[in-house]
């Protein structure tokens, strides 16, 4: 079976594993799930993760912690001007100043927050909440 789109199952493996009450789950590894797993640890969604090699592109271990409600990445990768973050907010998070977008930018990957403090705008790629 093919992998389609790596994030997107990444976050779903997630958060089976977080609604199983599983201490850890393994993921496939790629540069972009290594960023969206950083932001996640920043804001104490996981433990941390570490890297497993394989011998076929590596697997990330990720140290759930039980913190995580609903997670998954948004498809279509919807662009965002710098004020266009709210309209966004409103329908993928529950309330407000509640759980996190991830936004892909120029300066690279960061949270939604960070990307209105820095006036930047980019495109949605997964929440967390």
């Amino acid at each position: 079976m093919a992998l389609n789109d790596l994030l997107s199952n990444a976050l779903s493996h997630i958060l089976n594993s977080e609604r199983s009450h599983k201490q850890e789950c393994l993921v496939k590894s790629s540069k972009l799930i290594r960023g969206v797993l950083e932001l996640l640890q920043a804001h104490h969604y996981i433990g941390g993760y570490s890297a497993v090699e394989d011998g076929r592109g590596g697997i990330l271990r990720v140290n759930l912690l039980g913190q995580i409600n609903r997670c998954g990445s948004i498809k279509p990768r919807f662009a965002v001007g710098k004020f266009g973050f709210e309209r966004f907010e409103k329908s993928i998070l529950p309330a407000k100043d509640f759980g996190i977008l991830v936004v892909s930018t120029p300066q690279g990957l960061m949270t939604h927050t960070e990307a209105k403090k820095r006036n930047m705008g980019g495109k949605l790629i997964a929440y967390c909440y």
